[in-house]
Protein backbone atom coordinates (compact mmCIF):
# COMPACT_ATOMS: atom_id res chain seq x y z
CA UNK A 1 0.00 0.00 0.00
CA UNK A 2 1.17 3.50 -0.81
CA UNK A 3 1.66 5.89 2.08
CA UNK A 4 0.29 9.03 0.47
CA UNK A 5 1.53 12.42 1.56
CA UNK A 6 -0.94 15.35 1.64
CA UNK A 7 -0.11 16.84 -1.78
CA UNK A 8 -0.30 14.62 -4.88
CA UNK A 9 0.78 16.38 -8.09
CA UNK A 10 -1.24 15.28 -11.11
CA UNK A 11 1.14 15.56 -14.05
CA UNK A 12 0.42 15.91 -17.76
CA UNK A 13 3.76 15.62 -19.57
CA UNK A 14 4.33 16.06 -23.30
CA UNK A 15 8.02 15.13 -23.58
CA UNK A 16 9.58 12.27 -21.62
CA UNK A 17 12.89 14.18 -21.60
CA UNK A 18 11.29 16.54 -19.08
CA UNK A 19 10.63 13.72 -16.63
CA UNK A 20 13.96 13.69 -14.82
CA UNK A 21 14.23 17.46 -14.18
CA UNK A 22 10.55 17.46 -13.19
CA UNK A 23 11.10 14.71 -10.63
CA UNK A 24 14.10 16.53 -9.20
CA UNK A 25 12.12 19.80 -8.99
CA UNK A 26 9.34 18.01 -7.10
CA UNK A 27 11.76 16.49 -4.61
CA UNK A 28 13.60 19.80 -4.17
CA UNK A 29 10.25 21.46 -3.52
CA UNK A 30 9.42 18.99 -0.77
CA UNK A 31 7.09 16.68 -2.68
CA UNK A 32 7.94 12.98 -2.89
CA UNK A 33 5.11 11.59 -4.97
CA UNK A 34 3.44 12.16 -8.34
CA UNK A 35 0.70 10.80 -10.54
CA UNK A 36 1.57 10.73 -14.26
CA UNK A 37 -1.65 10.81 -16.26
CA UNK A 38 -2.02 8.66 -19.37
CA UNK A 39 -3.13 11.59 -21.46
CA UNK A 40 -0.08 11.90 -23.72
CA UNK A 41 2.19 9.60 -25.68
CA UNK A 42 5.08 10.56 -23.40
CA UNK A 43 3.39 9.34 -20.22
CA UNK A 44 4.81 5.81 -19.97
CA UNK A 45 8.33 6.95 -20.84
CA UNK A 46 8.10 9.68 -18.22
CA UNK A 47 6.79 7.18 -15.69
CA UNK A 48 9.69 4.83 -16.40
CA UNK A 49 12.23 7.62 -15.91
CA UNK A 50 10.68 9.14 -12.80
CA UNK A 51 10.11 5.81 -11.05
CA UNK A 52 13.86 5.15 -11.22
CA UNK A 53 14.77 8.38 -9.40
CA UNK A 54 15.39 8.00 -5.66
CA UNK A 55 13.20 9.92 -3.27
CA UNK A 56 9.97 9.95 -5.24
CA UNK A 57 7.08 7.50 -5.53
CA UNK A 58 5.37 7.61 -8.91
CA UNK A 59 2.00 6.25 -9.93
CA UNK A 60 -0.16 6.50 -13.00
CA UNK A 61 -3.51 8.19 -13.56
CA UNK A 62 -6.36 8.24 -16.09
CA UNK A 63 -6.22 4.44 -16.35
CA UNK A 64 -9.32 3.28 -18.21
CA UNK A 65 -8.42 -0.23 -19.40
CA UNK A 66 -6.69 -3.24 -17.81
CA UNK A 67 -4.07 -3.20 -20.57
CA UNK A 68 -3.12 0.33 -19.56
CA UNK A 69 -2.71 -0.79 -15.97
CA UNK A 70 -0.44 -3.65 -17.07
CA UNK A 71 1.73 -1.33 -19.17
CA UNK A 72 1.97 1.25 -16.40
CA UNK A 73 2.94 -1.32 -13.79
CA UNK A 74 5.57 -2.67 -16.18
CA UNK A 75 6.89 0.91 -16.45
CA UNK A 76 7.22 1.20 -12.69
CA UNK A 77 3.90 2.55 -11.41
CA UNK A 78 3.61 2.19 -7.64
CA UNK A 79 -0.13 2.90 -7.70
CA UNK A 80 -2.87 3.05 -10.34
CA UNK A 81 -5.51 5.81 -10.32
CA UNK A 82 -8.68 5.69 -12.41
CA UNK A 83 -11.41 8.30 -12.91
CA UNK A 84 -14.02 5.62 -12.15
CA UNK A 85 -14.31 2.09 -10.84
CA UNK A 86 -13.30 -0.67 -13.26
CA UNK A 87 -13.41 -4.23 -11.92
CA UNK A 88 -10.94 -5.29 -14.63
CA UNK A 89 -8.39 -2.60 -13.69
CA UNK A 90 -8.74 -3.46 -10.00
CA UNK A 91 -8.19 -7.14 -10.83
CA UNK A 92 -4.94 -6.35 -12.65
CA UNK A 93 -3.71 -4.32 -9.69
CA UNK A 94 -4.57 -7.09 -7.25
CA UNK A 95 -2.77 -9.67 -9.36
CA UNK A 96 0.27 -7.43 -9.77
CA UNK A 97 0.18 -6.35 -6.09
CA UNK A 98 -0.04 -2.65 -6.90
CA UNK A 99 -2.53 -0.36 -5.19
CA UNK A 100 -5.63 0.60 -7.17
CA UNK A 101 -7.23 3.96 -6.40
CA UNK A 102 -10.47 4.15 -8.40
CA UNK A 103 -12.62 7.23 -8.64
CA UNK A 104 -16.04 7.48 -6.99
CA UNK A 105 -18.52 10.32 -6.65
CA UNK A 106 -21.57 8.66 -5.08
CA UNK A 107 -22.48 6.39 -2.17
CA UNK A 108 -23.37 3.58 -4.59
CA UNK A 109 -19.93 3.74 -6.18
CA UNK A 110 -18.25 3.84 -2.77
CA UNK A 111 -20.21 0.74 -1.72
CA UNK A 112 -19.12 -1.11 -4.87
CA UNK A 113 -15.49 -0.22 -4.24
CA UNK A 114 -15.82 -1.25 -0.62
CA UNK A 115 -17.30 -4.62 -1.66
CA UNK A 116 -14.14 -5.22 -3.71
CA UNK A 117 -12.02 -4.73 -0.61
CA UNK A 118 -10.79 -1.27 -1.53
CA UNK A 119 -10.30 1.29 1.21
CA UNK A 120 -8.50 4.17 -0.56
CA UNK A 121 -10.59 5.91 -3.18
CA UNK A 122 -10.34 8.94 -5.41
CA UNK A 123 -13.21 11.43 -5.00
CA UNK A 124 -13.69 12.69 -8.56
CA UNK A 125 -14.57 15.14 -9.97
CA UNK A 126 -14.28 16.73 -6.55
CA UNK A 127 -15.36 20.32 -7.08
CA UNK A 128 -18.23 19.63 -9.47
CA UNK A 129 -19.43 16.75 -7.29
CA UNK A 130 -20.11 19.02 -4.34
CA UNK A 131 -16.68 19.74 -2.92
CA UNK A 132 -15.70 19.27 0.73
CA UNK A 133 -19.32 19.30 1.93
CA UNK A 134 -20.28 16.38 -0.31
CA UNK A 135 -17.16 14.43 0.60
CA UNK A 136 -17.78 15.05 4.29
CA UNK A 137 -21.30 13.64 3.95
CA UNK A 138 -20.04 10.62 2.00
CA UNK A 139 -17.31 9.95 4.56
CA UNK A 140 -19.76 10.04 7.45
CA UNK A 141 -21.34 6.75 6.38
CA UNK A 142 -18.09 5.09 5.31
CA UNK A 143 -15.73 5.80 8.23
CA UNK A 144 -13.34 3.05 7.13
CA UNK A 145 -12.70 4.65 3.73
CA UNK A 146 -10.02 7.22 2.96
CA UNK A 147 -10.10 9.59 0.03
CA UNK A 148 -7.88 11.43 -2.43
CA UNK A 149 -10.08 14.19 -3.89
CA UNK A 150 -9.09 15.40 -7.35
CA UNK A 151 -10.69 17.59 -9.97
CA UNK A 152 -10.85 21.38 -9.99
CA UNK A 153 -8.84 21.75 -6.78
CA UNK A 154 -6.30 24.55 -6.51
CA UNK A 155 -4.11 26.04 -3.80
CA UNK A 156 -7.02 28.01 -2.35
CA UNK A 157 -9.39 25.03 -2.22
CA UNK A 158 -6.95 22.36 -1.01
CA UNK A 159 -7.01 23.26 2.72
CA UNK A 160 -10.77 22.70 2.99
CA UNK A 161 -10.34 19.12 1.75
CA UNK A 162 -7.27 18.42 3.85
CA UNK A 163 -9.19 19.50 6.95
CA UNK A 164 -11.47 16.47 6.53
CA UNK A 165 -10.33 13.45 8.61
CA UNK A 166 -11.09 11.08 5.72
CA UNK A 167 -8.78 12.89 3.27
CA UNK A 168 -5.24 11.53 3.11
CA UNK A 169 -4.11 13.56 0.08
CA UNK A 170 -5.34 16.15 -2.39
CA UNK A 171 -4.60 15.69 -6.06
CA UNK A 172 -4.10 18.65 -8.36
CA UNK A 173 -2.01 20.15 -11.11
CA UNK A 174 -1.64 23.70 -9.83
CA UNK A 175 1.95 23.05 -8.70
CA UNK A 176 2.93 21.30 -11.96
CA UNK A 177 1.47 23.45 -14.77
CA UNK A 178 1.71 21.72 -18.13
CA UNK A 179 2.95 24.93 -19.72
CA UNK A 180 5.78 25.30 -17.18
CA UNK A 181 6.87 21.69 -17.75
CA UNK A 182 6.87 22.18 -21.53
CA UNK A 183 8.83 25.44 -21.14
CA UNK A 184 11.41 23.78 -18.91
CA UNK A 185 10.70 26.21 -16.09
CA UNK A 186 11.50 23.77 -13.31
CA UNK A 187 12.53 26.53 -10.93
CA UNK A 188 8.95 27.80 -11.04
CA UNK A 189 7.65 24.30 -10.44
CA UNK A 190 9.95 23.88 -7.44
CA UNK A 191 8.66 27.17 -6.01
CA UNK A 192 5.04 26.13 -6.56
CA UNK A 193 5.73 22.81 -4.85
CA UNK A 194 7.23 24.55 -1.84
CA UNK A 195 4.14 26.75 -1.62
CA UNK A 196 1.85 23.72 -1.94
CA UNK A 197 3.65 21.90 0.87
CA UNK A 198 3.38 25.06 2.95
CA UNK A 199 -0.41 24.85 2.69
CA UNK A 200 -0.48 21.73 4.87
CA UNK A 201 1.92 22.95 7.56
Amino acid sequence: MTDFEPILPVVVIDDARDAEPLARALVAGGIRQAEITLRTAAALGALRTMSAIPGITVGVGTVLEPEQAEAAIDAGAAFVVSPGLSDAVVAVCERRRVQAVPGVATATEAMRARSLGLRTLKFFPAESSGGPAALSALSSVFPELEFVPTGGIDADRAPAYLALPSVIAVGGSWMVPRTAIAAGDFAAIEALCRAAVGVVR
